[in-house]
């Protein structure tokens, strides 16, 4: 796992390269605030072997945190990041590595019925139920996220993750009532709690896209301060001394920028939107959809590119998503060494202060 000395020895390593609040803390690690997204990308060879170059580029050019998913790329994704983490010219612990569960993976490549091979793997093995799958996919029961992290640890090639992700939650409010799913989540939060006190996991979160973002009255709604609640209930069942729960991650861009302007999220001072939320809470954000998939490349208004350092538009976006209130680290696509340079080099900008950045909404 991701270490106190480890971190702060790349950080030195790297410093000079970049603006001052380029690296930022996390618990007791140092990390990038531009981090490397594995999403996106075909299932073939080819497109594994540029994820490997461009991991292994980020990791040897200032980019310590690489996030990924068990489905990204029917496992691909988990694998080639554990291949690039062994032969990047970086030791392991000075990677902050995160995945997430949920979704039903595929093994390598889509099979010619998903339905059955889900049907197969997890249920006729006697794992879990086949009603506890949403939409045919989706599971959070706890002994799915045990196998899901049981698998993810061995793709990744390492002892422990430094965060785990419960993905896209909100999908099972297709389903079940709001209440039944924050159930559902907290008994999944305590078996991430009793694998936290087992080292498998350093820590975990919810990795989301609606959720967090949209009105209180939105159907895919999930209120923070009631997951955080559940985290810490989750923790007094596992007995361990505080919760694990640390992180969010959700989309955060020029275009999609609700995390910090819909308040809907309710505290003692009032409603809070997302973002200022989980920055009051001491909790991480992780921004996803940084450039939207490479739209905002060529797409970012002009009046707001005015007002974001940068040489291109790529990096003006990364840069409006590293300004937003505690956001810890901006997630961009790099499934090509081609971007790697390009995204590294917003690292060597300022973001926005607070000020600047709130001028943004003006």
């Amino acid at each position: 796992m991701a270490t106190r000395e480890a971190t702060w020895d790349y950080r030195d390593r790297f410093t000079d390269d970049f603006a001052r609040t380029y690296f930022r803390m996390f618990g007791n690690c140092v990390v990038s605030s531009v981090g490397v997204g594995t999403y996106l990308g075909d299932t073939t060879d080819e497109a594994d072997d540029d994820y490997h170059d461009a991991v292994v580029e980020a990791l040897e050019s200032g980019i310590n945190v690489v996030d990924t998913a068990i489905n990204y790329r029917c496992q691909r994704s988990e694998r080639v990041v554990g291949d690039a983490i062994a032969d990047a010219d970086v030791d392991r612990d000075t990677v902050f590595v995160a995945t997430k569960g949920g979704f039903a993976p595929f093994d390598g490549s889509r099979p010619a019925n998903p339905g059955r091979y889900i049907h197969e793997e997890y249920v006729d093995s006697g794992l879990v139920d086949a009603e506890d799958f949403v939409s045919g996919q989706h599971c959070i029961e706890p002994a799915f996220l045990d196998d899901q992290l049981d698998r993810s640890l061995s793709n990744l090639g390492v002892d422990t993750l430094d965060l785990y992700y419960v993905h896209n939650p909100e999908t099972q409010l297709t389903t079940h009532s709001r209440d039944d799913v924050y159930d559902k989540l907290e008994a999944a939060f305590t078996r991430l709690e009793e694998r936290a006190a087992a080292g498998d996991i350093e820590r975990y979160g919810i990795a989301t896209w609606d959720a967090l973002r949209v009105a209180a009255e939105h159907g895919q709604y999930l209120s923070l301060p009631e997951i955080v609640e559940r985290a810490r209930a989750a923790s007094d069942s596992a007995g361990t001394a505080g919760t694990h729960f640390r992180a969010i991650q959700l989309p955060f861009n020029v275009y999609m920028a609700d995390a910090f302007t819909v308040r809907s999220h309710e505290t003692p001072d009032g409603e809070k939107s997302a973002l200022w939320f989980a920055n009051d809470a001491g909790l991480a954000v992780f921004t996803s959809a940084s450039i939207m998939q490479g739209r905002l490349a060529s797409e970012l208004p002009e009046d707001v590119a005015a007002k974001l350092d940068g040489e291109t538009d790529a990096q003006r976006a990364i840069n409006f998503a590293r300004s937003g209130p505690g956001v810890t680290t901006s997630l961009v696509g790099m499934g090509s060494p081609d971007h790697v340079a390009e995204n590294v080099d917003a690292g060597r900008y300022e973001p926005l202060g607070a000020q600047a950045f709130d001028a943004v909404f003006e």
